[in-house]
């Protein structure tokens, strides 16, 4: 069994018997039956290899929640009380410019960008930031629950809570339209995190863990993970490193981008399956 496995398969076991899909933080669920599926219809998933095509360097004072590639551009997210930005990163360099700030009491979390607006989270302050693609704020609107992560498949936004929920909400009001119960063979998959959207599947960091999974939002199933630990052994005099978190991908290229709450490095990977 990989180490992805022998971390999260006791948190699975854990939240199907206390919490189940759609439990303290999100209630509704539009795919309930498949945490229920007879073993004989459970996918399992698959582990991917990956290999690191390149590596740039990454502000080890940002506490990466969002990240986001967007035509030749790293968007980045960032969290903790006081250190909450929406900024651009530039790759070669590492240089952050930070284009908004968040209140000083608020923890911010996912981004997004969905049509000539970018998406904010915040972590428990319940509000989403607006801002136009430049990253001048437009606005702000109420949610309901913990803000994680946020996606879209340019029609749609896509949270999730921590939970094995993601929901599908209104661009606009933020309104549940449908939910998503995330499943790992055949179990609710909780603790996911930071979402990307690719070629119809939702990629997900699950925290606490050095993996990213690929979700069918359909069906919630996870069709395959990548298992990265290695990564951290990349990072030199970075003690302040903390969790795994934060992808993007080029759609150019066909890679990803993955770094970690305050790493400082930041890698681009391609996935092979």
């Amino acid at each position: 069994m990989n180490l992805f496995k022998q971390i999260i398969l006791p948190v699975v076991v854990w939240s199907a018997l206390m919490v189940s899909c759609g439990g303290t933080k999100a209630k509704s669920n539009d795919n309930e039956g498949a945490a229920q599926r007879p073993k004989s219809e459970v996918r399992l998933a698959e582990l991917y290899d990956y290999r690191v095509v390149a590596e740039y360097p990454h502000s080890s004072s940002s506490y990466t929640q969002g990240l986001e590639y967007k035509d030749g551009v790293m968007w980045e997210g960032t969290g903790r009380e006081g250190r909450s930005h929406l900024q651009r990163i530039d790759l070669s360099t590492g240089k952050v410019d930070v284009v908004a700030s968040l209140p000083e009491d608020e923890f911010g979390e996912g981004i997004t960008h969905f049509g000539n607006r970018i998406y904010q989270l915040t972590w428990l302050s319940n509000r989403a930031h607006i801002y136009d693609s430049e990253g001048r704020h437009l606005k702000s609107v109420s949610y309901k629950g913990e803000g994680w992560g946020i996606t879209t498949d340019g029609e749609n936004l896509y949270l999730s809570d921590g939970t094995s929920t993601i929901r599908r909400v209104n661009p606009d009001t933020f309104a549940t339209e449908a939910s998503i119960c995330v499943t790992l063979d055949g179990q609710p998959l909780d603790l996911i995190n930071e979402l990307e959207w690719v070629d119809g599947s939702i990629w997900a960091n699950i925290y606490l863990t050095d993996a990213i999974v690929e979700i069918d939002p359909k069906s919630g199933e996870v069709l395959g993970y990548v298992d990265m630990p290695l990564l951290r052994e990349r990072l030199k005099d970075n003690p302040e490193a903390e969790a795994f978190n934060g992808v993007a991908y080029n759609p150019e290229t066909g890679h990803f981008y993955v770094t970690g709450k305050d790493w400082n490095r930041l890698f681009e990977v391609e996935i092979i399956k």
